[in-house]
Parts: structure tokens; sequence; C-alpha cells
């Protein structure tokens, strides 16, 4: 075996744990054990002939920041490396991310089918952004099979769905919406934000392409925006390599180096969210106040058997509705102390919002029913403070309910 091949062999043996540290390194002449911090837009060349093969794709070398640099492809190739993927992508924004995957995929007369519970903005870039340069869209109940299959058209392209979604947590079986899709030649776009790369892989159970918004648990600090495209090589270099090159959503090489610390700690970060995320949701489905409480790890959630099969973990995010409707809902936000107002989430520090006005703030009363974002409805992000601390200031909060 080549030193290549066993060195490849190496890699591919590792456990997530440790291609969090070392994956994609990228050592520059000076031997450095932190990745290194290429803050360069641009690369000079030793000869015109070598600028000529860099453009022809011929030399794999370095050309501009928009289309790559070293220290985002080292957060790219680590990406990769824990998705399972043959090839990523990184973005400015998750945002960007989506958008990016979405509009790679179509063109004027093409067709998308996606899960009615999606990220506002998400919604926003389905509904109303596609259909302005002639793709049309259809919403679906995504955890209705036969809705998925009834949307299908000759046209159908692309089929998209966030699981779990934001912010009601329900799961879609992934795997059943892979083979529609597959079925009718479409490609199916995930969102895994919530459920993170530690505790589901969508590639492996037949979706084309994953998304991230970075900002989230991959930072997992509140520091920096960021985004990520993972998928098969010929994906990639066929639907986005080309439209991120000549459009310009790069990753800024200062945010894909946070991203990669951020990246050391990923795996027990998320451990330990998650572990206080199920204790916290197993205390508040006794309370009272509490009149509906969805996570992914309680056996009363509605696609229970589908999170056995297709996760390996649940979530940080807990999903909980208060009785009294929106001023019940301010109530409690604002008497909590420990977690903080702020629609962001994966943090570090416990974090809660009001969907309803904020993130789902532009769609009517009606359209947020259907989605399942009532009123009294908060979306808690467990952080990594002490779960009795927490409790209590949940305790303390549900009293002024």
């Amino acid at each position: 075996m080549s030193n290549s091949a066993a060195n490849k062999a190496a890699s591919l043996a590792r456990h997530f744990e440790t291609e969090l540290v070392h994956g994609g390194t990228l050592r520059s002449q000076f031997a450095e054990t932190s990745e290194a911090l290429f803050l360069t837009q641009g690369h000079v060349y030793d000869s015109a002939e070598q600028c000529e093969k860099r453009f022809l794709g011929e030399d794999a070398g370095f050309i501009y920041a928009r289309f790559s640099n070293p220290t985002v492809a080292m957060f790219e190739k680590r990406m990769a490396l824990l998705e399972g993927a043959e090839a990523a992508r990184a973005t400015a924004t998750g945002m960007a991310a989506v958008t990016a995957a979405l509009m790679g995929l179509v063109k004027a007369g093409d067709h998308v089918v996606a899960a009615q519970a999606l990220f506002g903005s998400c919604r926003y870039v389905v509904e109303e952004h596609l259909p302005r340069y002639g793709v049309e869209s259809t919403l679906v109940n995504g955890t209705d099979l036969d809705a998925w299959r009834k949307a299908v058209r000759p046209n159908t392209k692309v089929f998209f769905l966030e699981s779990p979604a934001n912010p009601t947590l329900e799961v879609i079986d992934i795997e059943a919406v892979a083979k529609i899709a597959k079925s009718c030649g479409a490609k199916l776009i995930v969102d895994n934000v919530f459920a993170t790369p530690l505790w589901q892989k969508p590639l492996a159970l037949g979706a084309d392409c994953v998304t991230y918004s970075a900002t989230k648990h991959i930072d997992g600090q509140g520091r920096c925006l960021g985004g990520v495209i993972l998928a098969s090589e010929e994906f990639i270099t066929t639907h986005v390599h080309t439209l991120l090159r000549q459009t310009g959503p790069a990753m800024s090489p200062f945010n894909a180096w946070v991203l990669l610390k951020g990246m050391e700690t990923l795996s027990l970060r998320i451990e330990r969210q998650t572990r206080t995320a199920a204790t916290l949701a197993d205390w508040l489905a006794g309370q009272k106040k509490v009149t509906k409480l969805i996570f992914p790890g309680r056996k009363d959630h509605p696609q229970a058997e589908i999170i056995a099969r297709q996760m390996g973990g649940p979530s940080t995010l807990i999903a909980l509705e208060v009785a009294g409707g929106k001023a019940a809902a301010f109530r409690f936000l604002n008497a909590l102390k420990i977690f903080r107002i702020s629609n962001n989430l994966g943090d570090a520090k416990s974090l809660a919002v009001h969907p309803a006005t904020t993130t789902h703030q532009r769609f009517t009363p009606e359209v947020r029913a259907s989605m399942g974002v009532g009123d009294g409805l908060v979306r808690l992000s467990v952080g990594l403070e002490h779960p009795d601390d927490l409790i209590a200031d949940l305790e303390a909060a549900l009293a002024l309910v």
C-alpha cells in the first residue's frame, strides 16, 4: 500500500471526535499547531502559464478568496469528513447555503416541493424568491408521504425539507422522502441544522445535498456567521461551484478559522447540551402551565418511531406552549434570568425566543397555525449551564405565567 493510500485508509478509520480536531488540516512551512488564518484575498503565481492553468482548473492551487482560501478549504474538508460527503462548499451564511443549493438546481419553468414547516427565511426563498425567477413551488405537510407524492409534477426538480423543523421540531422520514424524490428524478436537499452532523446523516439516508447554518452549533459560541453545502463531488461541481464562484457569497477566512476552533469542541458541547435538554424536557412535561411539549428525545414525540430509526440522538432544542397565548409567553420570557431572549440557537448560552413574533412574524396567523407556530409557542435552545440552574430559572418564570 502506498503512503497516500495508507494515509487515506487511516483517515477513513478515524472517529468523529478525532476528525473534529484534525480533519482537513493544512499546515504551512512554519508547521503551526493550530490552523493558520490566511487573511488574503488573492494569491500570486510563479508564471503566467501557472496562472492560466489555475483558471483552467489544471492546477489545484488557490486563486481568489471568492473562489476559495486555505483556511476556508480546511473548514470545508473537515465538514465533509464529518458529514460523510465527498465535497463541501462554504458560504457567508446559512441562508446563503440554502439559497445557493436551491438556485443551483433550478431554472425558469421548474418546480420545487418543500415541507411547509420551515424557518421563516427558508420558506421565503421557496415561496416568494424562487417564483420571481419562474420557479414554481408547492408546500406540503412534510410528515405526509402521500402529500409529497401528490405534489410531484413533470417539471419537479427539487425536494426541500428541514428535519427537525424550526421551530416545531417536526421530524420527517428522510429516507422515505428521498425514495419519492428519486422516483421522479428530483434532488433532495435537507437542512440539518437542528440535528447537527452528530445526530443525523441525511446523505446516508438518501438525500442528495445537506445544508447547515454554521452560525449555530458549529460555531456554538455566538461569534460569527457561516454556512456550508455538502454533497457528492458531481453535485457540487455541476450545481454549486460555478454559482458560488460567479455570484460571490463567500465565507470570510476569519470566520472559517473561528468555525474550525468551534468544531474542536462540537461533540463535547452537543452531547452535554442534548443531555441537559432531555432533563429539562422531562421536567417541563410535568408542568401544568405547559400545555404542549415537543422534544425529539421523548417517546411522546409524534414522530418518535422515525426518530429512533434515523437519528443518533435528539436535539439541543425544545418547543413548548404555555397557557395564555402571547401575553403569557411574553411574561414567561421576560421573567427568565439565565435563558436570554435571542433568535439564535446552538449557543453555549441557553436562549429562548417567541417564534410567532420573530422568526415567523411575517406570516399570517392562519399560515403560522398551519405550521404549528401558535401564539403561546416558545423555542428553547439549551446551553452548557448546569441543568439544576436552568430548571430553577424555568420554574420561576412559569410561576409568573
